[in-house]
């Protein structure tokens, strides 16, 4: 059985930073289960943005497997209470 445990239901604050052209977010922090995919992050902006294409990375240093939780990301590169998220129309950081 699964445990219910307070670091399994927390939530993650995510903050999103716009790189190079691409378009400002009028909401750039907003909450999100940590043990949702990071893929859901992804989709998000996708929506948000209407674009297909997008590059994602964490901390303006890689781009993390859509299959990675945001659990797991935030506690090896979360900072001051939050995950950075930066995302770009074209490739920022190799």
């Amino acid at each position: 059985m699964a445990s219910d445990s307070p670091i399994a239901s927390r939530k993650v604050v995510v903050h999103l930073r716009a790189t190079g052209d691409a378009p400002i977010l009028k909401q750039a922090k907003f909450k999100i289960a940590g043990t949702d995919k990071f893929s859901k992050v992804i989709d998000f902006l996708r929506r948000q943005l209407h674009r297909e294409t997008l590059f994602v990375y964490v901390n303006s240093a890689f781009s993390p497997s859509p299959d990675e939780l945001v659990n797991d990301l935030y506690d090896n590169f979360g900072f001051d209470g939050k995950l950075v998220v930066n995302y770009a129309c074209s490739m920022a950081w190799g």
